[in-house]
């Protein structure tokens, strides 16, 4: 398997990954996917909606590519949806920069007694010229958001076979990013939808499938935000009392250092403003199907 350059500490972007799975309990970090075959959202039925959203990850992936493909799976995650494809055949590979969650891959990838190649790297440090022209496929599962697409594509483009296609599920920013509104700061990341749309009308990129699933996805942050404000948001309180009570010194300190930090964190996630209407408002969420035009 591969292996290379580990970052010293963890990131906020790693932290946020692992914090929702151990909250959770859930090996899925992506969004769900609740559509008519999965029952009503609730958190009982989370799970249900997250391996929905494998299952239409892969029925999308399986119609463009050989019955057994190589794929590259870029920001696999925990290697749930990696074993997944693995197990039904295909020869799947995993690009993941966040240490914490690359050994969560590689255990899984042992457990399994998998072929896979791990890469322990961003997508933009990938040796490309190991894998030219080798894919079928490269997939993008909620981490297209976090590389200049730019970058992407053409990384994409040289492993890619002759006739490959890239996958894309994830979201972007509407025409209302920007605005000033209540809720334009509760939702960070994705690239802006009609900047990406231009770039791929003067690329050499064909669409297969561009798909709207921003009201199969977005019950998920109703959720999230029904859990962080009666639940997450209670039990932090509870621990503030806690340490100004007994480490009242320690408690001034750590918001001294991190007050900037706590502020948005507190208006980001238990302002009431990161609710699924403001979501929809703010994040168009796709399904995208690409292929170099011959």
């Amino acid at each position: 398997m591969g292996t290379q350059k580990k970052k010293a500490a963890m990131d906020s972007k790693e932290f946020g990954l692992v914090f929702a799975q151990q909250v959770t309990g859930l090996e899925d970090l992506h969004y769900g996917f609740w559509d008519d075959s999965v029952p009503a959202p609730s958190l009982m039925h989370l799970k249900a909606a997250q391996d929905r959203y494998t299952e239409q990850l892969t029925e999308t992936l399986e119609s463009h590519v050989p019955a057994k493909a190589r794929i590259l799976d870029v920001g696999c995650g925990t290697g749930k949806v990696l074993t997944h494809l693995s197990l039904r055949g295909h020869k799947v590979d995993g690009v993941i920069p966040a240490p914490h969650l690359e050994k969560r891959v590689r255990d899984k990838v042992d457990t399994h007694g998998l072929e896979s190649k791990v890469w322990g790297l961003t997508m933009e440090e990938l040796p490309v010229e190991e894998v030219t022209g080798q894919y079928d496929a490269v997939l993008f599962s909620e981490s297209f958001q976090y590389i200049p697409y730019e970058v992407s594509l053409d990384h994409a483009k040289k492993v890619l076979k002759p006739g490959g296609v890239v996958v894309i599920c994830d979201f972007f920013k509407t025409e209302h990013a920007g605005d000033g509104q209540p809720g334009d700061k509760s939702f960070g990341g994705g690239h802006k939808y009609h900047e990406f749309e231009s770039y791929l009308n003067s690329s050499k990129w064909s669409v297969l499938e561009n798909t709207d699933i921003t009201a199969e996805t977005s019950p998920n942050i109703d959720l999230l935000d029904k859990l962080l404000r009666k639940h997450i948001g209670p039990a932090v309180s509870t621990l503030d009392i806690y340490m100004s009570g007994k480490h009242p010194w320690v408690l001034k300190l750590v918001k001294a250092i991190f007050k900037k930090k706590f502020t948005k964190l507190k208006f980001k996630y238990l302002s009431g403003h990161r609710t699924q209407e403001v979501f929809e408002r703010y994040k168009t969420y796709r399904r995208i199907v690409l292929k170099i035009s011959s």
